[in-house]
């Protein structure tokens, strides 16, 4: 039973302090294990209500709650708005979908999110423009293996199944051919993730309709089974016109990915993290970047500290000399923001463990917001390889800035790393 004045409908921010909300025992304990929020708890000052904390995932998502009857069950809305503005959300988004053509266009690199400021409606709009464009020149079809059992011959007949199942009979056979269908990944891909927005209140009136229309043109790909792996799908020339639509979807069908958990609660929606998000960013078109210098670079590089190769260490980007074995820089992203003016010890300490045992005289740290300037720290005692000791920067991107502005800022990053900025950073 709902308590009176219990809430069916959550808007949360990213990040935000917590925020006393009224529920029943059942609906906290399911939002609990629902593992979308980084924080609830029941208020201690208040009876029926509970504390919640959005983390760093954005979105908005369906948590059913169990009733004491089976079949009295019900649900909960959850939104977790970004704290930077939804279309910057969007052109993170797009640098993690497409690193190198979002780096090319820049700003119109980005998803179109229409008018909306609101994640979920941006979110509809931009997938079913994606899957509008993606099937302007029509539905794609293709070979899909398919074996079954006919009451005519049709491809190969697969005899080893043709002794096991029907021994000294026929019809019927069984048969292999490969059938020129619709009913492949990249439709089913788009299906689903057209479905996955229906199920979600929130989405508005002419998005939805455009939605269904999308839907019943992917009619003969069949739906996506619950709780398996997205079926996988090759880049070609055949499909180039689907890849934008299809990284897309899978991005938003990625984000739903709680309700793939085995034993949990299952999720309508889609919940993106902005930590990944914004590392993805930084990473990605640093990659580019650098590459303009002739230099290389790696993301998540393995490496170690110590020479038994016991502590292991990724830092999220390595960049390399033009000769693509000697490091130059190592990078390490960080979605924080600062507390007093300060960003946290220890990811100056983690910044000097890849310095130390890749060898460089420089580290730097990428944060997503700061109210201060750029920082360098010279470590004592640290005789880098060129005897000037180990320094650490601390870089600030302030992700409200244009992204003209948020690009320009990596580009300069990326020269200096290149050294070709006057500086010996290489």
């Amino acid at each position: 039973m709902i308590t009176s004045g219990a809430a069916t409908d959550i808007s949360l921010r990213e990040h935000a302090p917590a925020r006393s909300v009224p529920l029943d025992a059942a609906a906290g304990r399911a939002l609990a294990a629902s593992g979308v929020l980084e924080s609830v708890m029941p208020d201690p000052y208040q009876d029926g209500h509970w504390l919640l904390r959005a983390g760093s995932l954005v979105g908005a998502v369906r948590v059913p709650v169990p009733g004491a009857v089976p079949g009295t069950g019900r649900a909960l809305t959850v939104r977790v708005a970004p704290k930077t503005p939804v279309r910057r959300l969007f052109f993170l988004l797009g640098f993690s979908l497409d690193p190198a053509k979002a780096w090319r266009h820049g700003r119109d690199g980005t998803i179109d999110a229409g008018a909306y400021e609101d994640v979920l409606p941006a979110l509809a709009h931009a997938v079913e423009r994606q899957i509008d464009a993606a099937l302007r020149q029509g539905v794609l079809q293709g070979y899909r293996r398919t074996e079954e059992s006919a009451l005519v011959v049709r491809g190969r007949i697969r005899e080893a199944e043709q002794i096991r199942r029907h021994f000294g009979r026929t019809p019927p056979v069984e048969i292999a051919y490969d059938a020129y269908t619709a009913d492949i990944p990249e439709n089913r891909i788009l299906r689903a993730a057209a479905e996955t927005l229906l199920r979600l209140p929130g989405v508005p009136g002419p998005v939805r309709r455009r939605l269904a229309h999308q839907r019943v043109r992917l009619v003969d790909a069949e739906p996506l089974v619950r709780g398996r792996a997205l079926p996988a799908w090759t880049p070609s020339r055949l499909n180039a016109r689907y890849q934008p639509a299809l990284r897309l979807a899978e991005a938003l069908l990625a984000g739903s990915t709680p309700e793939h958990r085995p034993g949990e609660l299952r999720l309508d929606g889609f919940l993106f993290d902005m930590n990944a998000l914004f590392e993805d960013f930084v990473t990605g078109a640093l990659r580019e970047a650098v590459r303009e210098h002739g230099h290389s670079a790696r993301l998540q590089d393995r490496h170690h500290l110590d020479t038994a190769r016991l502590v292991r260490l990724r830092p999220d980007l390595v960049a390399y000399a033009p000769d693509g074995r000697t490091p130059v820089a190592v990078v390490d992203a960080k979605y924080k923001t600062e507390k007093s003016g300060r960003h946290p010890n220890e990811d100056l300490y983690q910044m000097l463990a890849y310095c130390t045992a890749l060898g460089l005289d420089e580290g730097h740290l990428v944060y997503a917001a700061g109210r201060t300037a750029d920082r360098a720290h010279e470590v004592r005692g640290t005789p880098g390889p060129t005897g000037r000791g180990i320094t650490l920067h601390q870089h600030a991107l302030e992700l409200d800035a244009d992204p003209t502005e948020l690009l320009a800022s990596l580009r300069t990053l990326a020269a200096r790393i290149a050294g070709a900025d006057g500086h010996p950073g290489a």
